[in-house]
C-alpha cells in the first residue's frame, strides 16, 4: 500500500478547497495527519500505511499547499482561527459521528494545539499527538516568564531558543521567502534535507514545494507576533497528549516543554533520537507510538497502559524508577543484548524494559535466553524474543541478523555482552585458548558491530552500540594476560567506530564493569593447570567476587544512562574509575600494581 492507494475527496470551507486523502477502513477510529512548513500532505506518506491497518487515516493539504486552494488575499487569510475552521470541516467530512485522533508535526502541530484547545473543537479531539511544534500560546507564555524574571539559566534559555528560531523573523522579512524559494532554495531543498536530516527521496517534497512555502510564510505573519504578544490564557488541552520530542531537532529547544504538564495534565512525554523531520527518517517509531496511543484510548484505558499493571510485585521498586526515567528515551525502542542469560546481559535486557523496549535477547544457552525473554515481558517490555546464536560464529551471528531485521526491523540499540573469562600466565596460554577468548570477547563484538551497526548505517536513522569491554581493558595484571588483551582491543574498537560512526548519527559507547556479582567466574578458563586446581580456583574466585557484592542491575543502569547521553566509555564500579584516572594520569602506579601475584 502507498499514499497513490489513497481515495481522495474535496472538502469546502470558507471559499477554500482542501485536498483531502484516505487510507484504511472508513469504520476504524480515524487518525488525522496535520502536515507542517514548507511540507504538504506527502510527508506522512511513510506514515499513514503503517498506521492504515489499523486506523481510518486521513491526510490534507492545508490551505495554499500542495493540491488545495489558497485564500485570496494571503494576507489574513491563514490565520489560527480559519486553520480551525479547516480542521472542523476535514473531520466533519470524514467522521463525523466520532472525534478523531489528531497528529500534527511542525507547524501542523502548532495548528492543532489551537485545535486541541479552544471551546468550539471539544468532543471533535480525542487525542493529540504533538511532534516538533509548541503552542504559540504556550510559547509566549515561556517568553513572558523568562523575560519578567530573568536568571543566568532562564537567559540561557532564551537566547539558545532565538538562535534556534532565526528563520522565524525571516519568513516575516516582506518578500524575502517568496525570493529565497523562488531561487536557488527551492531547488537544493531536497538535497538539503538528504544531506542534514537523512530525509530519503521518493515521493517528497512534492513540485508544489516552491508555492506551497511561499503560502506557508503567512502561517508565521498572521500568527506568530500577535500570539506571543498576547497568549491565551485559557489554553488548555481537553483532550489527551502525547508530546514526541526529537533531540537532535535543531530548531525547538527540548526546554519550551519543561512546564508543558501545566497545560496538558497527564501529558505523555516520548523523546527518539533524530532531527526534526522525524515522519520521514523515523516513520517506523512514529506509528507505533501514535497508533498504541490512539487505541489506549479508544480502549477506554489510560492513555498509555502502564507496565507496571504486569510487573510482579518484587521488581516494581527497581523497575519503576528505570521506567520514570528512561520511559521517554527507549519506549517502544528495538534493543537486542547478547549473553543474555544472565548476569550483565540479563539485568541489561530487564532495564530496558522496564523502559518499555522491544527486546531480543540472544545467547548460547537457548533455555537461559528465552527466560530472560519470558521476564523481559513481565517487566513491561511490549514484546520480547529469545535467540539462541553463539557470537564467535559469523554464520550464525549473519543468519541472526537477518532474522531480526525481517521480523523486527533495524536495531536501535545494540549491546554486545557476551563474554569469556580465561586467567592464567602468559606463557602457559595456548594457541587454542588464545584462540577462543578472542574469538568470544573480540570478534563476537565484531560480528555484532558489522552486522547490526551495518544495518543501523544504511537504515540512515541512528542507533546506539554498546561494547561491554573491562576495566581489565587498561589496569594491566600478570593473572589475565588473555582476557585483558581481549578487552582492550575492544576498548579501542569502540573508540575508532565512535569516530566513524558519529556521522551518521550512531553513538557508541565502551562500558567497563569493573568487578561485578556475575556467574562469569564460575565459567572461567584457568590455563596451566589441572581440573582440580581450576575447579578450586573457580570456588574462590566466585567467593571474592560475591564479597564484594556489586550487581549487575547497576551496570545496567549505568548502560542506559550510558546510551541516553551518548557517552564515550563508562568506568562502572569505583574501582574501575580509579583505574581509569590512575591509567591516564599514574600510569607507573598501575604498572607497579600489575606485578604483583594476585593470591588465589
Amino acid at each position: 500500500m502507498s499514499l497513490r492507494d489513497a481515495r481522495e475527496r474535496w472538502v469546502r470551507t470558507g471559499g477554500i478547497e482542501l485536498c483531502v486523502a484516505e487510507l484504511g477502513d472508513a469504520a476504524r477510529p480515524t487518525v488525522v495527519l496535520v502536515h507542517g512548513y514548507p511540507d504538504s500532505k506527502e510527508v506522512w506518506s511513510e506514515v499513514a500505511v503503517r498506521l492504515a491497518d489499523r486506523f481510518h487515516v486521513v491526510l490534507y493539504d492545508v490551505r495554499g499547499h500542495g493540491r488545495s486552494s489558497a485564500p485570496k488575499p494571503l494576507r489574513g487569510g491563514f490565520t489560527l482561527e480559519k486553520l480551525t475552521d479547516d480542521f472542523l470541516a476535514v473531520a466533519d467530512a470524514v467522521s463525523p459521528d466520532r472525534p478523531v485522533h489528531l497528529v500534527g508535526h511542525d507547524w501542523g502541530s502548532v495548528q492543532s494545539w489551537e485545535f486541541v484547545t479552544v471551546g468550539r473543537t471539544k468532543g471533535r479531539v480525542a487525542s493529540f499527538t504533538t511532534i516538533s511544534g509548541p503552542s504559540l500560546d504556550h510559547f509566549g507564555h515561556w517568553v513572558k516568564k523568562r523575560t519578567a524574571r530573568p536568571t543566568p539559566r532562564r537567559v540561557g534559555q532564551l537566547i539558545g531558543q532565538g538562535v534556534k528560531s532565526w528563520y522565524v523573523l525571516a519568513l516575516q522579512t516582506p518578500g524575502l521567502p517568496e525570493l529565497a524559494w523562488r531561487g536557488p532554495l527551492g531547488s537544493r531543498w531536497p538535497g538539503t534535507l538528504e544531506r542534514l536530516e537523512g530525509v530519503p527521496r521518493g515521493d517528497y517534497p512534492t513540485a508544489s514545494l516552491r508555492r506551497d512555502a511561499t503560502h506557508g510564510a503567512w502561517l508565521y505573519r498572521d500568527n506568530v507576533r500577535s500570539r506571543l504578544r498576547r497568549p491565551r490564557a485559557d489554553a488548555y488541552a481537553h483532550a489527551p497528549v502525547q508530546l514526541i520530542t526529537p533531540t537532535g531537532d535543531v530548531f525547538l529547544s527540548e526546554r519550551l516543554y519543561d512546564e508543558l504538564d501545566r497545560w496538558a495534565p497527564g501529558l505523555i512525554r516520548r523523546t527518539v533520537a533524530a532531527k526534526h523531520w522525524v515522519p520521514r527518517t523515523r516513520p517506523d517509531q512514529i506509528s507505533a507510538w501514535i497508533g498504541d496511543f490512539a487505541l489506549a484510548r479508544e480502549e477506554g484505558g489510560p492513555a498509555v497502559a502502564s507496565p507496571a499493571a504486569v510487573e510482579p510485585a518484587a521488581r516494581a521498586g527497581a523497575r519503576s524508577r528505570s521506567r520514570s526515567r528512561y520511559a521517554e528515551r527507549f519506549g517502544g525502542r528495538l534493543v537486542l543484548v547478547t549473553g543474555a542469560a544472565g548476569g550483565i546481559g540479563r539485568a541489561t535486557a530487564l532495564a530496558f524494559a522496564a523502559a518499555g523496549a522491544r527486546i531480543v535477547a540472544v545467547d548460547r544457552d537457548a533455555d537461559g535466553a528465552a527466560d530472560t525473554a519470558e521476564q523481559c515481558l513481565r517487566a513491561g517490555a511490549p514484546e520480547a524474543r529469545a535467540e539462541t546464536a553463539d557470537v564467535a560464529d559469523a554464520e550464525a551471528m549473519e543468519k541472526l541478523a537477518d532474522r531480526v531485521a525481517s521480523a523486527h526491523g533495524v536495531v536501535d540499540v545494540l549491546v554486545n555482552n557476551a563474554g569469556i573469562g580465561m586467567a592464567g600466565p602468559f606463557l602457559e596460554t595456548r594457541p587454542e585458548d588464545w584462540k577462543r577468548v578472542l574469538d568470544v570477547n573480540l570478534w563476537g563484538v565484531i560480528h555484532g558491530c558489522r552486522l547490526f551497526g551495518g544495518q543501523m548505517a544504511e537504515r540512515g536513522r541512528g542507533g546506539h552500540i554498546v561494547n561491554v569491554s573491562s576495566a581489565a581493558a587498561y589496569q594491566p595484571t600478570r593473572s589475565l594476560p588473555a582476557y585483558s588483551a581481549s578487552k582492550a582491543a575492544v576498548l579501542m574498537l569502540s573508540a575508532c567506530l565512535r569516530a566513524e560512526l558519529a556521522g551518521r548519527g550512531i553513538g557508541v559507547t565502551a562500558i567497563c564493569p569493573g568487578i561485578i556479582t556475575t556467574n562469569i567466574t564460575a565459567t572461567t578458563r584457568f590455563v596451566g593447570v589441572d581440573a582440580a586446581e581450576e575447579r578450586r580456583l573457580r570456588v574462590k574466585s566466585t567467593r571474592l567476587y560475591q564479597r564484594r557484592n556489586y550487581p549487575p542491575e547497576k551496570v545496567a543502569e549505568a548502560i542506559l544512562r550510558a546510551v541516553a547521553r551518548n557517552r564515550a566509555v563508562v568506568p562502572v564500579t569505583p574501582e574501575a574509575r580509579g583505574s581509569l584516572f590512575l591509567s591516564r594520569f599514574a600510569p607507573r602506579v598501575l604498572r607497579a600494581v600489575a606485578r604483583v601475584n594476585p593470591p588465589m
